[in-house]
Protein backbone atom coordinates (compact mmCIF):
# COMPACT_ATOMS: atom_id res chain seq x y z
CA UNK A 1 0.00 0.00 0.00
CA UNK A 2 1.17 3.26 -0.78
CA UNK A 3 2.13 5.28 2.46
CA UNK A 4 -0.09 8.13 2.01
CA UNK A 5 -3.34 6.03 1.90
CA UNK A 6 -2.67 5.14 5.36
CA UNK A 7 -3.91 8.24 6.95
CA UNK A 8 -7.16 9.60 7.67
CA UNK A 9 -6.46 12.93 6.36
CA UNK A 10 -3.85 13.82 3.21
CA UNK A 11 -0.40 14.03 4.66
CA UNK A 12 0.50 16.44 1.79
CA UNK A 13 -2.72 19.24 3.11
CA UNK A 14 -1.67 22.50 4.01
CA UNK A 15 -1.38 23.32 7.40
CA UNK A 16 -1.07 26.71 8.76
CA UNK A 17 1.38 26.39 11.74
CA UNK A 18 0.39 29.51 13.32
CA UNK A 19 -3.43 30.52 14.25
CA UNK A 20 -3.50 34.27 14.50
CA UNK A 21 -6.49 35.72 16.27
CA UNK A 22 -7.56 38.17 14.04
CA UNK A 23 -7.43 35.96 10.68
CA UNK A 24 -10.53 35.07 9.62
CA UNK A 25 -9.45 33.13 6.13
CA UNK A 26 -9.64 29.47 7.00
CA UNK A 27 -12.15 29.32 10.07
CA UNK A 28 -14.04 26.14 9.10
CA UNK A 29 -10.75 24.35 8.25
CA UNK A 30 -9.01 25.78 11.64
CA UNK A 31 -11.79 24.71 13.36
CA UNK A 32 -11.70 20.73 11.61
CA UNK A 33 -8.45 20.55 12.16
CA UNK A 34 -8.12 21.48 15.52
CA UNK A 35 -7.71 18.58 18.28
CA UNK A 36 -9.20 18.20 21.43
CA UNK A 37 -6.89 16.55 23.64
CA UNK A 38 -8.17 14.63 26.80
CA UNK A 39 -6.50 17.49 29.19
CA UNK A 40 -8.20 20.26 27.27
CA UNK A 41 -11.20 18.24 27.61
CA UNK A 42 -11.32 18.52 30.96
CA UNK A 43 -10.35 21.87 31.22
CA UNK A 44 -12.91 22.76 28.94
CA UNK A 45 -15.31 21.23 30.79
CA UNK A 46 -14.22 23.02 34.51
CA UNK A 47 -14.59 26.34 32.23
CA UNK A 48 -17.80 25.84 30.60
CA UNK A 49 -19.40 24.79 34.03
CA UNK A 50 -17.94 27.97 35.33
CA UNK A 51 -19.76 29.49 32.70
CA UNK A 52 -23.14 28.46 32.53
CA UNK A 53 -23.31 28.53 36.60
CA UNK A 54 -21.90 31.89 36.91
CA UNK A 55 -20.47 32.54 40.61
CA UNK A 56 -18.27 35.72 40.43
CA UNK A 57 -15.09 34.51 38.66
CA UNK A 58 -15.18 36.65 35.23
CA UNK A 59 -12.06 35.81 33.83
CA UNK A 60 -10.05 32.74 32.45
CA UNK A 61 -6.49 32.23 32.50
CA UNK A 62 -4.84 30.20 29.17
CA UNK A 63 -1.38 29.17 29.64
CA UNK A 64 1.73 26.94 27.70
CA UNK A 65 4.66 27.86 26.44
CA UNK A 66 5.03 29.01 22.40
CA UNK A 67 3.69 26.92 20.36
CA UNK A 68 1.40 24.86 22.52
CA UNK A 69 -1.92 25.91 20.99
CA UNK A 70 -3.25 29.03 23.83
CA UNK A 71 -3.99 30.74 20.46
CA UNK A 72 -5.88 28.31 18.44
CA UNK A 73 -7.79 26.89 21.81
CA UNK A 74 -8.74 30.91 22.30
CA UNK A 75 -10.50 31.25 18.88
CA UNK A 76 -12.47 28.17 18.90
CA UNK A 77 -13.62 29.46 22.22
CA UNK A 78 -14.60 32.33 20.93
CA UNK A 79 -16.66 30.47 17.71
CA UNK A 80 -17.87 28.27 19.95
CA UNK A 81 -19.31 30.20 22.70
CA UNK A 82 -20.80 32.45 20.03
CA UNK A 83 -21.97 30.05 17.59
CA UNK A 84 -21.00 31.80 14.80
CA UNK A 85 -22.48 30.87 11.32
CA UNK A 86 -19.37 29.71 9.26
CA UNK A 87 -20.37 29.01 5.52
CA UNK A 88 -23.71 28.91 6.86
CA UNK A 89 -23.03 26.02 9.17
CA UNK A 90 -22.58 26.63 12.90
CA UNK A 91 -19.47 26.54 14.74
CA UNK A 92 -20.99 24.22 17.44
CA UNK A 93 -21.87 21.57 14.67
CA UNK A 94 -18.57 21.33 13.22
CA UNK A 95 -17.03 21.19 16.68
CA UNK A 96 -19.58 18.55 18.67
CA UNK A 97 -18.26 15.37 16.48
CA UNK A 98 -14.94 15.88 18.13
CA UNK A 99 -16.46 14.98 21.75
CA UNK A 100 -18.91 12.61 20.56
CA UNK A 101 -17.32 10.07 23.11
CA UNK A 102 -17.67 13.15 26.15
CA UNK A 103 -21.29 13.52 26.91
CA UNK A 104 -20.46 15.90 29.45
CA UNK A 105 -18.16 18.26 27.36
CA UNK A 106 -21.38 18.14 24.63
CA UNK A 107 -24.08 18.80 26.86
CA UNK A 108 -22.21 22.17 28.40
CA UNK A 109 -20.91 23.57 24.95
CA UNK A 110 -24.58 22.97 23.75
CA UNK A 111 -26.19 25.04 26.94
CA UNK A 112 -22.99 27.48 26.80
CA UNK A 113 -23.71 27.94 22.90
CA UNK A 114 -27.35 28.38 23.66
CA UNK A 115 -26.56 31.54 25.09
CA UNK A 116 -26.43 34.55 22.98
CA UNK A 117 -23.49 36.51 22.89
CA UNK A 118 -20.64 38.32 20.99
CA UNK A 119 -16.97 37.51 20.99
CA UNK A 120 -14.71 39.86 20.70
CA UNK A 121 -11.39 38.17 19.71
CA UNK A 122 -7.89 40.45 18.79
CA UNK A 123 -4.57 40.07 19.79
CA UNK A 124 -3.38 42.85 21.81
CA UNK A 125 -0.10 43.85 20.97
CA UNK A 126 -1.86 44.35 17.26
CA UNK A 127 -4.70 46.23 18.59
CA UNK A 128 -2.56 48.93 20.25
CA UNK A 129 -1.20 50.06 17.40
CA UNK A 130 0.86 53.08 18.75
CA UNK A 131 -0.32 52.82 22.39
CA UNK A 132 2.93 53.05 24.45
CA UNK A 133 3.00 50.08 27.42
CA UNK A 134 4.44 52.75 29.74
CA UNK A 135 1.49 55.03 29.19
CA UNK A 136 -1.18 54.78 32.62
CA UNK A 137 -4.07 53.94 30.25
CA UNK A 138 -2.26 51.45 27.74
CA UNK A 139 -4.31 48.26 28.33
CA UNK A 140 -7.88 50.11 29.07
CA UNK A 141 -7.31 52.10 25.30
CA UNK A 142 -7.12 48.59 23.49
CA UNK A 143 -9.89 47.48 25.72
CA UNK A 144 -11.69 50.24 24.45
CA UNK A 145 -10.57 50.39 20.76
CA UNK A 146 -12.33 47.02 20.39
CA UNK A 147 -15.22 47.69 22.01
CA UNK A 148 -15.96 50.67 20.19
CA UNK A 149 -15.53 49.53 16.64
CA UNK A 150 -17.74 46.21 17.58
CA UNK A 151 -20.31 48.85 18.12
CA UNK A 152 -19.73 50.34 14.67
CA UNK A 153 -17.89 53.38 16.11
CA UNK A 154 -14.42 54.95 15.50
CA UNK A 155 -12.02 53.21 17.17
CA UNK A 156 -8.91 54.62 16.41
CA UNK A 157 -9.80 58.02 17.92
CA UNK A 158 -12.12 57.03 21.09
CA UNK A 159 -13.15 60.86 20.95
CA UNK A 160 -14.51 60.33 17.95
CA UNK A 161 -16.48 57.35 18.89
CA UNK A 162 -17.46 59.15 21.51
CA UNK A 163 -19.18 61.77 19.54
CA UNK A 164 -21.14 58.94 17.58
CA UNK A 165 -22.07 57.07 20.59
CA UNK A 166 -24.01 60.50 22.03
CA UNK A 167 -25.61 61.36 18.85
CA UNK A 168 -26.31 57.69 18.37
CA UNK A 169 -28.08 57.56 22.76
CA UNK A 170 -29.78 60.46 21.49
CA UNK A 171 -31.21 58.98 18.21
CA UNK A 172 -29.88 61.37 16.28
CA UNK A 173 -26.55 59.41 14.69
CA UNK A 174 -28.54 58.42 11.33
CA UNK A 175 -29.66 61.68 10.53
CA UNK A 176 -26.12 63.38 10.93
CA UNK A 177 -24.55 60.71 8.59
CA UNK A 178 -27.06 61.44 6.06
CA UNK A 179 -26.43 64.95 6.51
CA UNK A 180 -22.59 64.94 6.65
CA UNK A 181 -23.13 62.93 3.21
CA UNK A 182 -24.94 65.17 1.38
CA UNK A 183 -22.89 68.24 2.74
CA UNK A 184 -19.51 66.81 2.02
CA UNK A 185 -20.44 64.94 -1.28
CA UNK A 186 -19.06 61.90 0.92
CA UNK A 187 -20.42 59.26 3.23
CA UNK A 188 -18.97 59.47 7.59
CA UNK A 189 -16.68 56.55 6.96
CA UNK A 190 -14.77 58.62 4.51
CA UNK A 191 -15.06 62.08 6.40
CA UNK A 192 -14.37 60.41 10.11
CA UNK A 193 -10.48 59.42 9.17
CA UNK A 194 -9.84 62.93 7.95
CA UNK A 195 -11.52 64.82 10.25
CA UNK A 196 -9.28 68.17 10.11
CA UNK A 197 -10.25 68.25 6.50
CA UNK A 198 -13.87 68.28 6.71
CA UNK A 199 -14.40 70.47 9.79
CA UNK A 200 -17.24 73.08 8.85
CA UNK A 201 -19.01 69.71 7.34
CA UNK A 202 -19.20 68.19 10.52
CA UNK A 203 -19.83 71.58 12.28
CA UNK A 204 -22.98 72.24 10.03
CA UNK A 205 -24.27 68.70 10.27
CA UNK A 206 -24.06 68.66 13.97
CA UNK A 207 -26.06 71.86 13.90
CA UNK A 208 -28.81 70.74 11.23
CA UNK A 209 -29.31 67.59 13.60
CA UNK A 210 -29.19 68.90 16.99
CA UNK A 211 -30.59 72.57 16.31
CA UNK A 212 -27.61 74.19 17.82
CA UNK A 213 -24.99 76.46 17.04
CA UNK A 214 -21.84 74.05 16.56
CA UNK A 215 -18.17 75.32 15.83
CA UNK A 216 -15.23 73.29 15.88
CA UNK A 217 -17.51 70.32 17.78
CA UNK A 218 -15.15 67.67 17.72
CA UNK A 219 -12.26 69.48 19.26
CA UNK A 220 -14.92 70.42 22.07
CA UNK A 221 -14.82 65.92 22.21
CA UNK A 222 -11.48 65.86 22.39
CA UNK A 223 -10.70 68.53 25.15
CA UNK A 224 -13.64 66.67 27.26
CA UNK A 225 -12.53 63.17 26.73
CA UNK A 226 -11.19 61.30 29.83
CA UNK A 227 -10.55 57.70 30.01
CA UNK A 228 -12.16 55.70 32.61
CA UNK A 229 -12.68 51.97 33.17
CA UNK A 230 -15.57 52.74 35.44
CA UNK A 231 -17.14 54.60 32.26
CA UNK A 232 -16.00 52.23 29.94
CA UNK A 233 -17.91 49.46 31.87
CA UNK A 234 -20.80 51.14 32.19
CA UNK A 235 -20.74 51.74 28.46
CA UNK A 236 -20.06 47.43 28.27
CA UNK A 237 -23.58 47.83 30.54
CA UNK A 238 -25.42 50.15 28.81
CA UNK A 239 -24.55 48.14 25.63
CA UNK A 240 -25.70 44.71 27.40
CA UNK A 241 -29.24 46.49 28.38
CA UNK A 242 -30.09 46.70 24.49
CA UNK A 243 -29.92 43.22 24.27
CA UNK A 244 -31.75 40.35 25.33
CA UNK A 245 -31.83 39.50 29.14
CA UNK A 246 -29.09 37.10 29.43
CA UNK A 247 -26.94 38.38 26.15
CA UNK A 248 -23.14 38.12 27.06
CA UNK A 249 -20.39 40.24 25.52
CA UNK A 250 -17.38 38.47 25.66
CA UNK A 251 -13.70 39.57 25.36
CA UNK A 252 -10.87 36.56 23.87
CA UNK A 253 -7.66 38.45 24.17
CA UNK A 254 -4.48 36.99 23.02
CA UNK A 255 -0.59 37.61 24.50
CA UNK A 256 -1.89 39.12 27.43
CA UNK A 257 0.65 37.82 28.91
CA UNK A 258 3.19 39.09 26.75
CA UNK A 259 1.71 42.55 27.26
CA UNK A 260 1.60 43.17 30.62
CA UNK A 261 4.64 40.70 31.95
CA UNK A 262 6.47 42.95 34.76
CA UNK A 263 4.10 46.04 34.56
CA UNK A 264 2.50 46.88 37.85
CA UNK A 265 -0.33 49.28 36.76
CA UNK A 266 -0.82 47.20 33.40
CA UNK A 267 -1.16 44.00 35.52
CA UNK A 268 -3.70 46.11 38.10
CA UNK A 269 -5.15 47.41 35.06
CA UNK A 270 -6.34 44.22 33.56
CA UNK A 271 -8.08 43.14 37.01
CA UNK A 272 -9.63 46.25 37.68
CA UNK A 273 -11.18 45.77 33.80
CA UNK A 274 -12.46 42.50 34.67
CA UNK A 275 -13.64 43.67 38.54
CA UNK A 276 -15.38 46.44 36.78
CA UNK A 277 -16.91 44.37 34.46
CA UNK A 278 -18.46 41.50 36.86
CA UNK A 279 -19.09 44.26 39.14
CA UNK A 280 -21.41 46.26 36.52
CA UNK A 281 -22.54 43.25 34.12
CA UNK A 282 -22.91 40.22 36.65
CA UNK A 283 -21.37 37.54 34.36
CA UNK A 284 -22.60 38.84 30.98
CA UNK A 285 -19.09 39.92 30.27
CA UNK A 286 -16.30 37.79 30.43
CA UNK A 287 -12.26 38.07 29.74
CA UNK A 288 -10.43 35.00 28.50
CA UNK A 289 -6.95 35.77 27.99
CA UNK A 290 -3.61 33.64 27.15
CA UNK A 291 -0.65 33.89 28.08
CA UNK A 292 2.93 32.00 27.83
CA UNK A 293 3.71 31.55 31.64
CA UNK A 294 0.91 30.64 34.40
CA UNK A 295 0.08 34.12 36.22
CA UNK A 296 2.51 33.90 38.99
CA UNK A 297 5.12 33.77 36.63
CA UNK A 298 3.78 36.80 34.97
CA UNK A 299 3.22 38.33 38.42
CA UNK A 300 7.03 37.99 39.48
CA UNK A 301 8.76 38.64 42.48
CA UNK A 302 6.81 41.08 44.40
CA UNK A 303 6.37 42.58 47.88
CA UNK A 304 4.33 41.42 50.38
CA UNK A 305 2.05 44.54 49.64
CA UNK A 306 2.01 44.08 45.85
CA UNK A 307 1.47 40.52 46.52
CA UNK A 308 -1.66 41.31 48.79
CA UNK A 309 -2.86 43.52 46.04
CA UNK A 310 -2.93 40.60 43.85
CA UNK A 311 -4.89 38.48 45.65
CA UNK A 312 -7.79 40.25 43.96
CA UNK A 313 -6.86 39.46 40.04
CA UNK A 314 -5.92 35.68 40.89
CA UNK A 315 -9.46 35.50 42.25
CA UNK A 316 -11.00 37.40 39.67
CA UNK A 317 -9.31 35.01 37.32
CA UNK A 318 -9.71 31.72 39.13
CA UNK A 319 -10.79 29.33 35.73
CA UNK A 320 -6.81 28.63 34.48
CA UNK A 321 -6.25 26.30 31.68
CA UNK A 322 -3.16 25.03 31.61
CA UNK A 323 -1.55 23.02 27.80
CA UNK A 324 1.55 20.91 28.44
CA UNK A 325 3.99 19.18 26.45
CA UNK A 326 1.67 16.47 27.02
CA UNK A 327 -1.47 17.74 24.78
CA UNK A 328 1.16 18.85 21.37
CA UNK A 329 2.15 15.46 21.36
CA UNK A 330 -1.28 14.37 21.56
CA UNK A 331 -2.09 16.80 19.41
CA UNK A 332 0.62 15.63 16.43
CA UNK A 333 -0.71 11.77 16.68
CA UNK A 334 -4.66 12.93 15.94
CA UNK A 335 -4.16 15.55 13.87
CA UNK A 336 -1.14 14.20 11.56
CA UNK A 337 -0.80 10.18 12.29
CA UNK A 338 -4.06 9.56 12.81
CA UNK A 339 -4.81 6.40 9.99
CA UNK A 340 -7.93 5.03 8.76
CA UNK A 341 -9.94 1.90 9.10
CA UNK A 342 -7.47 0.48 5.63
CA UNK A 343 -4.64 1.37 7.41
CA UNK A 344 -5.51 0.71 11.14
CA UNK A 345 -5.89 -3.30 9.69
CA UNK A 346 -2.88 -3.10 7.87
CA UNK A 347 -0.71 -1.73 10.46
CA UNK A 348 -1.72 -3.77 13.65
CA UNK A 349 -0.84 -6.90 11.51
CA UNK A 350 2.52 -5.42 10.88
CA UNK A 351 2.70 -4.81 14.75
CA UNK A 352 1.83 -8.17 15.40
CA UNK A 353 4.38 -9.38 13.67
CA UNK A 354 7.25 -7.54 14.44
CA UNK A 355 6.14 -5.76 18.20
CA UNK A 356 9.24 -8.02 19.95
CA UNK A 357 11.93 -7.06 16.88
CA UNK A 358 10.69 -3.06 17.16
CA UNK A 359 13.50 -2.63 19.84
CA UNK A 360 16.21 -3.92 18.38
CA UNK A 361 15.53 -2.17 14.82
CA UNK A 362 15.14 1.13 16.60
CA UNK A 363 18.48 0.37 18.37
CA UNK A 364 19.99 -0.47 15.29
CA UNK A 365 18.42 3.03 12.81
CA UNK A 366 19.54 5.06 16.08
CA UNK A 367 23.39 3.22 15.33
CA UNK A 368 23.11 4.09 12.11
CA UNK A 369 21.66 7.60 11.81
CA UNK A 370 24.50 9.00 14.48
Amino acid sequence: MNLKKLFKKPVDRPIEGVIKADDEASLRLEIEEYVLTNEVAKRLESFLDAYNTYEGANGVWVSGFFGSGKSHLLKMLALLIENRKINEVSALELFLPKCVDNEILSGDLKRAAAIPSKSILFNIDQKADIISKTQIDALLAVFVKVFDETCGYYGKQPYIAQFERELDHDGLFEKFKDAFKTLAKNDWDWGRVRTSRVTSFIDQAYSQVTGQNASGILDKFRADYRLSIEDFANQVEAFLNRQSSNFRLNFFVDEVGQYVADNVKLMTNLQTIAESLATKCRGRSWVIVTAQEEMNTVLGDMSRQQSNDFTKIQARFANRMKLTSADVAEVIQKRLLMKNDEGVELLSDVYHSHANNFKTFFHRFGIFFR
